[in-house]
């Protein structure tokens, strides 16, 4: 398909999807809008409408809580096609939260460098925007640093699978095997919409649920959770998000003149680096990996996740090449013989990949774009180009579709992605990477 038809193809996405101030993922199986989603199709949508741009980070902060905290579902309108809804959630147990139902759990903090992405693509037009989401945007790290980080470590947990953005990531069925969860009745919504072959399992939305009805029973008190929380994980890839998230509040302060913030964020920043190295990056594996803060053990997988610390300018130089050099120059996520487009989003050596059941496996367009500008920014220009060009590829070939099979040999005969059809941070990475990558 030409490029001009496909960048038409995509602007129709995001036109569709858009909800009268806010965009959601995809019709029927996510109806509601969603944190990090829409921190991606703001950057999308920056290029073609500068205004459905601002309001659609405007939209997220409508859902902030009084303490920065800002949820990863936000409930503006009613929809009977995603489970678990409001009701489940039950977030108005919390003193904090707003009159707008959302939910009580989070997603990767990309808030601030959206912010600031929006500001380059206005081509710095937008300093007033900047202005009136800064404070908000500040109180989201802060409310991190200050509430997630019981040991004031610089590196912040995560308490439920659906906070880490990689829901069903094998890395997760060490947690679930120590946990006895109810068999709760499910109304499962979303194997209404796709396959159940390539959704979680049953049991594992068990779990799901069971930590958000442990999250209710204690209203949802972040001091309850750090202590009490059978699922406390630092994660790579939520880490990552907030520190590049520091790195572009930090630029936009400065332009603002936010001394104060700046300082704070500069602190948070560096101590966060610091620790992240000395703390996540495994040197057998080559690669970031999880820490689970609840059993104070080190979890050794490697997802895609676990490279976006490039992104963020986490990495060292030696720390980089040997990420490149393992996984990349013909290493474990480049598959044998380039066998793979890249990336994966788990270790295809694994016995625990799955290359079409959602985070076990397949391509996610938002990882891509992720790991691509960590590429880019260490001057891995051949591997960046290299997974920009799979990552259109597959784009080309089937549309925006939520997810993708990662094996050539299956891509080449296939019709079809899998997931949503018609998602919207696929077609706004699509734009953002012809525009602007």
């Amino acid at each position: 398909m030409k490029e001009n038809q496909l960048l038409l193809n995509a602007q129709s996405v995001l036109q569709n999807n858009w909800k009268n101030g806010f965009t959601i993922p995809c019709e029927g199986l996510y109806p509601f809008q969603w944190n990090w989603d829409s921190g991606f199709i703001a950057i999308g949508l920056a290029h073609i409408d500068l205004e459905r741009a601002k309001q659609e980070i405007k939209s997220l902060l409508l859902g902030q809580w009084k303490n920065g905290f800002i949820p990863h579902i936000l409930f503006h309108n009613k929809s009977d096609s995603y489970f678990p809804g409001p009701e489940v959630h039950a977030s108005h147990l919390n003193a904090h939260a707003p009159k707008l139902p959302t939910s009580g759990i989070t997603q990767p903090p990309v808030l601030g460098f959206a912010i600031e992405a929006i500001y380059d693509i206005s081509n710095e037009t937008e300093k007033t925007f900047v202005e009136e989401v800064y404070d908000q945007a500040f109180l989201l790290q802060q409310y991190f640093y200050t509430q997630r980080d019981p040991y004031d470590e610089g590196l912040v947990y995560i308490c439920h699978n659906w906070e880490s953005g990689t829901d069903n990531t094998p890395v997760w069925d060490l947690i679930w095997k120590d946990m006895d969860s109810p068999n709760y009745e499910l109304n499962r919504r979303d194997t209404q919409h796709v396959d159940a072959v390539n959704r979680p399992s049953n049991r594992e939305y068990q779990h799901y649920i069971h930590l958000i009805e442990l999250f209710k029973e204690w209203r949802y008190d972040d001091t309850l959770i750090a202590k009490n929380c059978p699922f406390l994980i630092q994660d790579p890839l939520f880490n990552a998000m907030l520190i590049k998230s520091n790195e572009s509040l930090v630029r936009l302060g400065k332009l603002l003149g936010k001394d104060k913030e700046v300082a704070q964020l500069s602190v948070w920043h560096q101590k966060a680096i610091t620790t992240f190295n000395s703390k996540l990056f495994n040197e057998d594996k080559g690669a970031y990996v999880y820490y689970d803060l609840r059993n104070r053990r080190t979890i050794d997988y490697v997802s895609s996740s676990s490279f976006a610390p490039l992104f963020a300018g986490i990495a060292t130089k030696a720390i980089a090449d040997s990420i490149i050099k393992t996984h990349f120059n013909r290493g474990i996520f480049s598959g044998k013989e380039n066998e793979l487009l890249l990336c994966a989003s788990f270790d295809p050596t694994s016995q625990d990949f799955d290359p079409k059941r959602y985070w076990r496996g397949p391509v996610w367009i938002n990882l891509n774009w992720i790991i691509y500008h960590g590429l880019k920014r260490y001057g891995f220009k051949r591997e960046a180009e290299q997974l920009k060009s799979d990552t259109l590829y597959l784009l080309e070939k089937f549309g925006f579709y939520e997810y993708f099979d990662p094996r050539k040999e299956v891509v080449e005969g296939l019709e079809i992605g899998y997931g949503g059809n018609n998602f919207s941070w696929s077609a706004a990475l699509y734009i953002d990477f012809i525009k602007r990558a």
